[in-house]
């Protein structure tokens, strides 16, 4: 049986068909829309793709059990969006819905850089954080289904506000959008191809956005103690070819880092597609 899994991303939402072998075979994709009009594009998407009988989706932010977002600060007039109700109602199929980073931590897990393992986190470096965590062989989803926002762990109190309403939340430092503030708004891939061409300035930069990303991963390697970290998102791809940088650094802020072992820091390998392919994967994993 083939599933259809959407990812809604900040500027774009990606759909496949994925085949029981989870491979790709057949995509759309179109700008996301206001919260307004998803639903609306969820179903055109669907029926573009031409699904079968199940349907995944990711969407950033609190999702309950029945896939209703509550709350997403970056994806404005997003509050008591019924995406799963509605799409059950209108498609008359399985309709599953979950957090973008917890669709694509199954993603990764199942068929991308963290198979295999037992205990694993995945982050997501995007215009915020995002995060997703198998612990025990198990995808943790919390009591109410909102597990994996690390990107609003407070790490610096009284700190940078947050669109969430908070301040000092780990994405103000640690996302795209944080690098740019951080370089003084030069956009991050200009920050790292002069980074990588040794100019001195992207390098103090890059080695503070490096100091803050390792001081979240330190903080979740001490709580979830896992195997593997898996770290998605553009800005990885860019530190992909110096991961070094960000292994020392998180060596630096882990606890008792001399006497344990450290989990791989490892780069995503379903890229922009792992949203959507984990959302495919685990409706057809929940509806059977």
């Amino acid at each position: 049986m083939k599933h259809v899994g959407i990812d809604v991303g900040g500027t774009k939402c990606l759909g496949v068909i994925v085949d029981s072998f989870g491979q790709v075979v057949h995509e759309v994709r179109y700008p996301t829309p206001h919260a307004s009009e998803l639903i609306d594009l969820l179903e055109k998407m669907f029926r573009e793709l031409e699904g079968e009988t199940t349907l995944g989706v990711g969407v950033p932010g609190l999702i309950t059990a029945d896939g209703v977002i509550k709350a997403s600060p970056n994806m404005k007039g997003a509050h008591n969006i019924a995406v799963g109700p509605e799409l059950r109602e209108r498609l008359g199929i399985a309709v599953h819905v979950e957090n973008d980073a917890t669709v694509a931590a199954f993603g990764e897990w199942k068929s991308g850089a963290a198979m295999g393992a037992r205990d694993a986190v995945m982050v997501t470096l995007g215009t915020g954080i995002g995060g997703g965590i198998v612990m025990g062989g198990q995808l943790q989803r919390g009591a109410n289904g909102f597990a994996g926002e690390i990107g609003h762990m407070v790490i610096e109190r009284d700190g940078v506000e947050c669109p969430c309403g908070r301040r000092g939340c780990w994405e103000r430092y640690a996302s795209g959008s944080a690098l740019k503030m951080l370089s003084g708004g030069v956009d991050g891939k200009e920050v790292f191809e002069k980074f990588h061409a040794g100019d001195a300035e992207a390098t103090a930069v890059v080695n503070t956005f490096a100091s803050w990303i390792a001081e979240g991963l330190a903080s979740l390697t001490n709580i979830c103690d896992p195997e593997v970290i898996v770290i998605g998102g553009g800005v990885i791809e860019s530190f992909a070819t110096r991961i070094d940088v960000l292994e020392e650094k998180f060596s630096q802020s882990l606890y008792s880092s001399a006497m344990r072992p450290h989990p791989r820091l490892v780069p995503a390998s379903l890229g922009e597609k792992a949203g959507a392919i984990g959302a495919a994967l685990l409706v057809g994993e929940v509806v059977g």
